[in-house]
């Protein structure tokens, strides 16, 4: 046990306010008497001491009050917060602490995926932030005991709590202190017997029916450790089936209902594919904001392990370098390339932005991409949904003692030489150098079998790209998740542009399974271009198909993948419709054997931390600020330079000449009316969107998509203005 010293603070309301103290004695006797009592059996501590005159007393000395923040129970992954949070209240109050509880809304953006949801899901992360700020300096807490859960949540609470502590630093208050808690992995499931062997024999009976695709697409999704995204990719494949006539819509419907009540396990959790739920926990653990004791787990943290965390608050307490604002900053690198060498979600690279920017620090996408390549940052995760090591499998191993989790990522980036920063702080009150001291379970082979923490990378690079081109500023892909022969089959290739007003039309064309012959058929694409785009793309058969005609050419491109196609999904941005997920439209594209060998989707939306293959989103300017992205359409073409990190739209006169040129000003110029017709469409659309919610006033992708007063407040550089344990400044 560690006793919490008083906040060294001039300021205290509640010795100040008679009503605080009149207030607030009863929920934190109930607090304390309901966690006493759903613990049962397993409370550990001498008689209930919490009397109304203790707290009272507690209160008016400026005792360390601790807000434990959960999250809603309609979120899978807190369904068992009230037992962590019954642990995590006794223990402040035995170490002389004042504990109180709240929660927030949690989004899952599971269940939001292709419904009106998804256009309030980034949103609803600066709508957590705002809401904790509220509720913290509405009832002046010192610190957080926060239950981590998965989307926007986590960043959405580190946010409020960094932007809090610059706030009462900025007072000249005390700075405020925080741990998280992320919640335990929850098991994929897996597909019952029964069930399997139908599946098979529908897949049988696809190949019986010349139906090859979908035989070979549904053993695919077979494969996979049955998650909640897995219902997306059955679905885009049994609804192909239905079309064709292999099973009926009665059959689908069975299958999915019987396949989504064996995916979750009823002790919730963080979904164990590596989304943005766990990419948030690799990365919040990389920011040092997370105890090792509670990082990975396979069930709700037990009393000892909440006691770890809370017990090392004592040292961070009053203490300026254990601010949550200086922690972050100070481990930012560190989080940046754990992120990049786990292969984190997408959607961290604005969420990553937006907590430097809350926490009162300039900013950006390019700070960003500049330190993920200052270094190479090797690929170090094993990750695998097929062949059984998903983060389910990671926590297993650091139950086990056999693995550190982030601790071992940590070392073995040191050990292929990449530039750690061991003494920055972390909640254990100390730095990472001494988590590192002791060696036990640190090394990533200690893992025998099954290995998800690499020693030796499986490639020199890993993480999430920064692009740019000619005809928008930035946009980001998920280099980690294209393997290496996905990558060479579009880079330096160029495209087709295949234009979707929004994600709705989008998924309905990629749904169908006559969309390419639809293609070919209304020659959406034309014969003299498709000529130059096999001169570019594959020189080698240039000579022996270019006499071909429209049909016989079309066929064989797409036969031998040398037809790329970029579908663009347009008016999906921040401001038009709240920047939503295209996962459904890319778990389409993945989930059609032939067509993820074609196409790349590019956006001004966001993909999900669980969408791998050729996705290119958060495109800046987006449609509705006047992107060029507005001003595409199907027929152009676009230039794939991904190891470069550039997409440029091509001079089409010059590429049928046999030169690649890029050049867009003259056709943006051309296309106004196009434009403005596009932007009346999204306009009206945006209006699907409640006008309360809208992020209007908020800064761009590349920006985080923060509040523009938030933004214009971060003022700080996160390369000098931090502080080390001996409080001298970097």
């Amino acid at each position: 046990m560690s006793h919490y010293p008083n906040i060294s603070n001039q300021v205290n309301p509640y010795r100040d306010n008679v009503q605080g103290k009149a207030n607030e004695p009863i929920t934190v006797a109930g607090l304390l008497d309901r966690s006493k009592q759903t613990l049962g059996s397993e409370y550990k501590g001498p008689a209930p001491d919490w009397t109304l005159e203790e707290i009272y007393n507690r209160l008016e000395e400026n005792a360390p009050r601790i807000a434990i923040i959960g999250g809603s129970s309609d979120h899978p992954a807190h369904i068992m917060d009230f037992k962590t949070s019954s642990h995590a209240a006794i223990r402040i109050w035995q170490n002389g602490g004042v504990p109180f509880y709240f929660s927030t809304p949690v989004m899952c953006d599971g269940t939001a995926q292709s419904n009106q949801g998804m256009s309030y899901s980034l949103q609803s992360r600066n709508a957590v932030a705002q809401m904790v700020v509220n509720q913290l300096e509405a009832h002046s807490y010192h610190g957080a005991f926060v239950i981590q859960g998965c989307d926007k949540q986590p960043l959405g609470v580190v946010s409020a709590l960094v932007h809090l502590d610059r706030i009462r630093q900025y007072r000249g208050e005390a700075p405020f202190f925080a741990t998280f808690a992320p919640s335990h992995v929850l098991q994929g499931g897996t597909i019952p017997t029964d069930l399997f062997a139908e599946l098979e024999e529908v897949a049988k009976m696809a190949e019986k029916n010349q139906a090859l695709d979908i035989a070979d697409d549904l053993r695919d999704a077979m494969a996979y450790i049955l998650q909640c995204s897995s219902n997306t990719a059955f679905q885009g494949v049994l609804e192909r089936a239905t079309e064709r006539g292999i099973i009926t819509k009665v059959e689908h419907k069975d299958f999915e209902k019987r396949l989504a009540v064996a995916t979750c396990d009823g002790s919730g959790g963080v979904c164990a594919f590596n989304g943005t739920g766990n990419s948030s926990r690799h990365l919040v653990a990389g920011m040092g904001l997370v105890h090792p004791s509670l990082e990975l787990l396979t069930e709700s943290p037990n009393q000892l392990q909440v006691n770890e965390a809370l017990d090392s608050m004592a040292i961070m307490i009053n203490n300026p370098v254990y601010g949550a604002a200086n922690i972050m900053a100070t481990n930012i690198k560190n989080a940046i390339r754990i992120h990049s060498a786990s292969g984190g979600s997408t959607n961290l690279m604005m969420h990553i932005v937006a907590g430097m920017l809350y926490g009162g620090y300039k900013f950006s996408l390019d700070d960003l991409d500049e330190i993920h390549h200052s270094h190479p940052i090797p690929d170090l995760f094993n990750y695998s949904l097929t062949e059984g090591r998903d983060i389910f499998s990671l926590a297993m191993q650091c139950c086990d003692s056999d693995s550190r989790g982030m601790e071992s990522l940590f070392y073995e980036l040191l050990q292929n030489g990449v530039p750690m920063d061991l003494d920055a702080p972390t909640v254990t009150g100390g730095t990472w150098r001494d988590r590192l001291v002791k060696t036990d379970s640190l090394p990533a082979d200690n893992v025998k079998d099954n290995q998800v923490i690499l020693s030796k990378p499986k490639r020199a690079f890993s993480g999430v790209d920064v692009l740019t081109g000619n005809f928008f500023e930035t946009a980001v892909v998920k280099i980690s998740g294209m393997t290496t022969l996905q990558l060479d089959q579009f880079d330096k290739k160029v495209a087709f542009v295949l234009y979707f007003e929004n994600e709705d039309e989008a998924i309905r064309n990629l749904l169908d399974a006559e969309l390419l012959s639809k293609l070919k058929v209304n020659r959406s694409f034309s014969h003299e271009n498709m000529i130059a785009l096999l001169r570019e793309n594959s020189p080698s058969q240039y000579n022996e198909w270019k006499a071909d005609d429209y049909d016989t050419l079309f066929d064989k491109m797409v036969k031998d993948a040398v037809l790329k196609i970029a579908i663009i999904v347009s008016g999906q941005g921040p401001v038009a419709f709240g920047m939503p997920e295209m996962f459904t439209s890319m778990q389409h594209i993945n989930a059609n054997r032939q067509l993820k060998r074609l196409a790349t989707l590019i956006s001004d939306g966001r993909y999900s931390g669980v969408t791998y293959g050729a996705a290119i989103g958060h495109m800046t300017p987006e449609a509705k600020e006047g992107g060029g992205i507005l001003f595409l359409q199907t027929g152009d073409l676009l230039y794939l330079s991904l190891r470069e990190r550039k997409i440029d739209f091509i001079d089409e006169a010059a590429l049928r000449r046999g030169t690649l040129e890029f050049e867009f000003d003259k056709t943006k110029a051309h296309r106004t009316d196009l434009a403005q017709t596009r932007l009346e469409l999204i306009n009206k659309r945006q209006r699907l969107v409640a006008a309360s919610n809208r992020m209007i006033g908020h800064t761009d992708a590349a920006n985080g998509v923060v509040p523009i007063a938030v933004a214009e407040e971060a003022i700080l550089d996160y390369k000098t203005d931090v502080q080390t344990l001996v409080l001298n400044t970097k």
